[in-house]
């Protein structure tokens, strides 16, 4: 399944796992993924960041692949 995020949205990776949420390019050569986790009325969030060369990624134990990625969206398959 292929997911589109702009900047600011996000996606559920599975049930019991976290969220994830596109948080752009600070660079050109790096793209950021924001990590959420929510625990009763908690919730945490990091950034990750990226090369923008790295196609696999593994969030919360579940695989992604970047199919492509703009300053303005990402295009993941989950």
């Amino acid at each position: 399944m292929t997911v589109v995020l702009a900047v600011g949205q996000g996606y559920h990776l599975k049930m019991g796992k976290d969220r994830i949420v596109y948080a752009g390019m600070p660079s050109d050569k790096i793209f950021s993924i924001v990590q959420r986790k929510w625990q009763f009325y908690r919730g945490y969030a990091w950034n990750l960041f990226f090369p923008k060369e790295q196609t696999e990624l593994t969030i919360d134990g579940v695989g992604l692949v970047v199919e492509s990625v703009t300053p303005q969206e990402i295009r993941l398959r989950v």
